[in-house]
């Protein structure tokens, strides 16, 4: 939006150019989301209170989570409010994938929107039944999908590029790109509902969740503006996606709005993400890893998710199969709490596990 009037006010004022480039304008985002994470912050969490949208807390966790009962829910508004605003100051609106963004960010949102309201505001503890959960996500999911594949450009001359928008990159090889056809619409599905489930099954202490999606967010907007950037990506050797490069200005705002979240979420919390947060965050980094054709380095740098994630799958398989349990408790983060690990050691260790998948995986731009 500002970025048109930087345009229009450019031809008058040489100082205006500045806005055309990605990097200012990907900083102005992480300082606007930041800025309106901390104005809109307290005021959400005194109108929560005020309603008395507080969490409620499972009698067979950890005993240490019983004071946390009441405690205000439905945080993750105040984020997406943050990158939504940041993003159309900012962003070039004319760019498709901004707009696939943002619409994926609406759908997961309004689905965990819905799910916290029936849950909190309703009290009904079953929330959103999971067939609609499900479905509704599989819409944003699919309609994503679709549109990336059936707008992707036509092959460029060269063969390196050709059809480079649907391949799949694999890590650490150099020029191995796997055409994926017709299964890139399914891989995108399982990317994008896969991702948004996992951190929301890691949403369960204070700012765990948050701090993790903020490093891989980042992480994947240095990999949209190397590969928007043609001198880049032909310098590391990756072929040039036209357009990706935008994607800097969605990343910097949640990277700023997940910082002031934090800042509110951080132990002990004053208020919690709930769902309208978490299933809307795992979309965003899903979306922009299939844009950006990292399916695989997400998958790597979001290594705490995906731990999360398979902590559930083994404990409930192994219950139902053997009527025993894997683990004390699942999602695992639980399971180190009965142990004995306080909650800020759990929370910070795996801060560190992410920072290190992290930085291995934005090691894979060089190491091929």
């Amino acid at each position: 939006m500002l970025l048109w009037l930087a345009d229009y006010l450019q031809q008058y004022y040489s100082v205006f150019n500045v806005f055309q480039y990605l990097t200012f304008r990907g900083i102005l985002g992480v300082l606007t989301a930041l800025v309106i994470a901390f104005i809109v912050g307290p005021y959400l969490i005194e109108r929560l209170s005020y309603h008395q949208i507080g969490q409620s807390v499972r009698d067979d966790g950890p005993k240490s989570h019983l004071s946390k009962a009441g405690t205000p829910t439905m945080g993750g508004a105040l984020i997406l409010v943050a990158i939504v605003i940041s993003t159309l100051l900012w962003a070039d609106l004319s760019n498709r994938y901004i707009w696939v963004v943002l619409i994926v960010t609406f759908i997961f949102g309004a689905v965990g929107w819905v799910d916290d309201y029936r849950k909190v505001v309703q009290r009904n503890s079953r929330g959103l039944p999971a067939k609609w959960k499900y479905f509704w996500q599989s819409v944003g999911g699919l309609g994503a999908a679709f549109f990336l594949y059936f707008t992707a450009p036509d092959c460029a001359p060269d063969a390196i590029n050709c059809g480079f928008e649907t391949k799949l990159i694999v890590p650490f090889f150099k020029e191995v790109y796997l055409d994926l056809g017709w299964f890139y619409i399914v891989l995108t599905y399982f990317v994008i509902v896969g991702t948004s489930n996992a951190v929301n099954l890691t949403d369960g202490l204070d700012g765990l969740a948050i701090m993790p999606t903020v490093l891989v967010g980042g992480a994947l907007g240095v990999f949209a503006y190397v590969f928007g950037h043609s001198e880049f990506s032909r310098y590391l050797g990756f072929p040039h996606i036209s357009g990706t490069g935008e994607l800097i200005i969605v990343c910097g705002s949640l990277v700023g709005a997940g910082l002031g979240f934090l800042w509110f979420n951080t132990y002990p919390a004053q208020v919690f993400m709930g769902d309208v947060g978490a299933l809307a965050l795992g979309a965003i980094l899903g979306v922009i890893a299939v844009i950006t054709r990292q399916e695989i380095v997400l998958f790597i740098m979001g290594g705490v998710f995906v731990m999360e994630t398979v902590s559930v799958i083994l404990q409930v398989g192994s219950y139902k199969l053997t009527g025993r349990r894997i683990f004390r408790m699942a999602p695992i983060h639980h399971h180190f709490e009965l142990k004995g690990w306080a909650e800020p050691k759990v929370i910070v260790r795996f801060w560190i596990i992410t920072v290190i998948l992290v930085l291995f995986g934005l090691s894979t731009l060089k190491l091929r």
